[in-house]
């Protein structure tokens, strides 16, 4: 399966408790931070959630 890079650029200061739970399990909680993911239809669907925070590069 292909493999995904996600990168946290926003905080979650001010925002609704379910999108900061979607960031903790991506891996994610601080600005800058970088994890690699399978691409799988949960994990698309999680990102999506979140789309506005952080930023997705194919790998």
């Amino acid at each position: 399966m292909a493999k995904i890079k996600i990168t946290q650029i926003k905080s979650t200061i001010k925002r609704p408790e379910n999108q900061k739970r979607t960031l903790v399990a991506l891996g994610l909680g601080r600005i800058g931070k970088s994890v690699e993911k399978e691409t799988t239809p949960q994990i698309n669907g999680m990102v999506a959630k979140v789309q506005h925070l952080v930023k997705v590069e194919e790998l």
